[in-house]
């Protein structure tokens, strides 16, 4: 029978992809769901797909 109180040590590794992953969701989240068109002028196509991510994550864009 195991011991479900002791944990081991989060490895460098897997810590350094998860400092990586986080910030990269929440850009993502933002450019999603509150940019409203700001940091996507870059192009009709990038806008129109932040704009349909808004729509089917049910977030108001409009």
């Amino acid at each position: 029978m195991s011991d479900l109180t002791t944990s081991a040590p989060i490895s460098l590794p897997a810590l350094s992809r998860w400092l990586l992953a986080v910030p990269v969701f929440l850009l993502l989240a933002y450019l999603v769901t509150f940019d409203q068109g700001v940091v996507s002028q870059a192009g009709d196509y990038l806008h129109e797909l932040m704009h349909d991510g808004r729509h089917l994550l049910g977030v108001p864009c409009h």
